[in-house]
């Protein structure tokens, strides 16, 4: 297949394109220099020079804290973006895998969240990507496949092990809130399962996500046993601790029964997601 992944620098659309290529696939994969999504016009240009069967949206505004101070630019990324690139799709007779998030819930549950979990989101981030979703939903493009995800880390980028085994390895302790559930989500693994779900003809919306449920404080302490960091002081607080300007849903574990059951598979524990993360952040550090 001939694919465009939009968001082409980040975790996930690195991710998606070194599994692509693996494959045999025809990969496109651009950042922001390469295509400006807030550009109806150039989105139409770009799929129109392309030629793409599935464009694979991994382009968002996933600053949190920063969506909450500048609404106009989350909306445009995440709510209006998705809605162009679905309309340019279908003129070109192109597909669409959009990605989104487990921000779109409040987490005011104690269940995994099923596909069709009421949408209610805390921040202005969760609510432009929900309205993204409706965005891509309501064009007339016949194949389209979301995919919501969350706490997602992987190789070379800005992410939370990245950040936790930085300060721990300066020999600070850690504070870690332990009030926040979800799945971490290893960045490679969830390239292909999404490429499977898209070659298999997976369509519609599915949760995909890591295979274990965590809190933040025990995602950090399974890093730093793994990592032989066991003795750094690590310390379990709650989110008031480290108040930010967006909420965050407390529970907000994805539901992999359809996903699983699409794949005939489970999603790969944390552990071996954290053991590659490790050897390969080993790998691609600096020698002295």
């Amino acid at each position: 297949m001939r694919l465009l992944i939009t968001g082409g620098k980040g975790q996930v659309g690195r991710a998606l394109e070194a599994e692509a290529q693996e494959r045999g696939h025809e990969v496109f994969a651009l950042g922001r220099d390469g295509l400006d999504l807030t550009d109806p016009g150039a989105i139409q240009r770009v799929l129109g020079e392309v030629g793409p069967d599935w464009v694979l949206n991994c382009a968002a505004a996933t600053k949190v804290d920063h969506c909450e101070e500048d609404r106009e630019w989350a909306m445009t990324l995440n709510a209006k973006a998705p809605g162009w690139l679905a309309e340019a799709c279908a003129r070109e007779g192109a597909g669409l895998l959009h990605w989104s998030t487990d921000f779109v819930f409040d987490g005011r549950g104690t269940e995994p969240l099923k596909e069709d979990a009421p949408k209610n989101p805390l921040s202005c981030y969760g609510e432009s990507k929900a309205l993204g979703e409706d965005a891509v939903l309501a064009t007339d493009l016949a194949q389209v496949l979301i995919l919501r995800t969350q706490w997602v880390y992987g190789p070379g980028g800005r992410n939370f092990p990245a950040a936790i085994l930085a300060r721990a390895r300066s020999g600070q302790g850690l504070k870690v809130v332990n009030d926040q559930t979800g799945r971490p989500s290893y960045a490679l693994d969830l390239a292909v399962s999404a490429l499977d779900l898209l070659e298999g003809g997976a369509r519609g919306l599915y949760h995909l996500a890591g295979g274990s449920v965590a809190t933040w404080f025990q995602f950090a302490k399974s890093l730093l046993e793994m990592a032989g960091l066991g003795e750094v002081p690590l310390e379990a607080c709650g989110s008031e601790a480290f108040p930010l300007p967006a909420e965050r849903p407390q529970f907000s574990v994805l539901s992999l029964d359809k996903v699983e059951s699409f794949l005939g598979r489970s999603m790969p524990p944390l552990e071996r997601g954290l053991s590659d993360w490790l050897e390969r952040e080993e790998s691609e550090s600096p020698k002295g």
